[in-house]
């Protein structure tokens, strides 16, 4: 085990020597042709997202552990009786037992084109003390789009917890208290739909002013001068009219664009992903008793003293990372250690933690 104590941060960089070979530069891009639709959204194409409260019945004596008036009256025991008031079904509130039910907040996302009778998944989370929702059923639960507006949907169904099936370990396992229930919400009110001709804005999935311009470019090449113009990186208007080309064809034209160098690092497990072909130049990141020295050409490469690493300049993000981890670095010392890598510029690359 490596013993590590705590430091400070430190970053230096040195200048790089061979920028004839490119390192420490920016990443070369990787130029691509895309369809358009690939690139934008429509702006009628925005998700809905609907909300509701419900019960989750059936469970094994993992419910909310609220028992009437002895433990004051939940909201729990309070939405059991309201239920049953429905079904002329009078209990007070004082005799009953909510271990086999679970109040839940009912969530979804869905396209505003779809029309009655359409389904789609809804996800179930507890709000009380609920210690597993598994083996339990949905009761079926209005969705709206805010708290104050019409029911658009209902949801119900059994629902569908991640995780072992085995009893023995359900109550180690953290994550029984959230769940999905796959086509268990139905689409029950026709969503009003956008105009049929006028302009058609293409929102960009990634803003990006150069995409956005090829983008126009494009579509005038195909269909005309007039048929589109960009507003900013972020956003191009297309011509929707009689003599306006439609949406499909639109979506179909390819712009040539370039995927931007990008590191992905994994918050809980250290995985990293790394796009485009990255190099990286000289520098020294210290963090909490790890070191990673990236010195010129001819350094011995390889693990130091302690939680030292050599590399030479020019060194694949790849060959960091399985460094780092042949190491011990934990996936909060990775991201930090990339994260200096990019802030003094020995990399050109996006880091993202995820």
């Amino acid at each position: 085990m490596i013993a590590r104590r705590p430091l400070p941060l430190i970053l230096a960089v040195t200048a790089v020597t061979a920028l004839g070979l490119g390192v420490g530069a920016p990443a070369p891009a990787v130029a691509q042709e895309v369809p358009i639709g690939e690139l934008t959204h429509v702006e009628a194409d925005v998700p809905l997202r609907l909300m509701g409260y419900g019960l989750v019945t059936g469970l094994d004596g993992t419910g909310d552990r609220v028992l009437g008036d002895r433990h004051g009256t939940g909201f729990t025991v309070r939405s059991i009786a309201n239920l049953l008031r429905r079904f002329d079904v009078e209990v007070p509130e004082g005799v009953l037992r909510t271990r086999n039910t679970a109040a839940v907040l009912v969530t979804a996302e869905v396209s505003p084109w779809l029309r009655p009778g359409g389904r789609f998944t809804v996800h179930v989370s507890s709000l009380g003390d609920a210690t597993s929702l598994r083996g339990g059923v949905l009761w079926m639960t209005p969705l709206l789009l805010t708290p104050d507006s019409p029911a658009m949907a209902t949801a119900q169904g059994p629902v569908t917890v991640a995780g072992p099936a085995d009893q023995r370990y359900v109550g180690r396992y953290r994550g029984g208290t959230s769940a999905q229930i796959p086509d268990g919400g139905i689409m029950e009110l026709s969503l009003p739909a956008g105009p049929a001709e006028g302009e058609i804005r293409l929102f960009l999935r990634d803003p990006d002013l150069q995409t956005a311009d090829r983008i126009a470019t494009a579509i005038n090449a195909a269909f005309g001068d007039e048929s589109a113009r960009m507003e900013d990186p972020g956003s191009v208007v297309v011509a929707n009219g009689a003599d306006g080309p439609s949406l499909a064809e639109v979506q179909q034209l390819l712009v040539e664009t370039s995927r931007r160098p990008r590191i992905l690092v994994d918050a809980r497990d250290g995985t990293v992903v790394a796009g485009g072909n990255i190099r990286v130049g000289e520098a020294v990141v210290s963090h909490e008793g790890i070191t990673l020295a990236i010195e010129q050409a001819g350094a011995a490469p390889g693990p130091g003293e302690g939680g030292s690493v050599r590399l030479e300049e020019g060194v694949s993000i790849q060959e960091i990372a399985s460094a780092l981890h042949a190491i011990g670095a934990s996936s909060r010392e990775v991201m930090a250690i990339f994260r200096g890598l990019r802030e003094v510029g020995a990399i050109r690359a996006e880091v993202v933690a995820r």
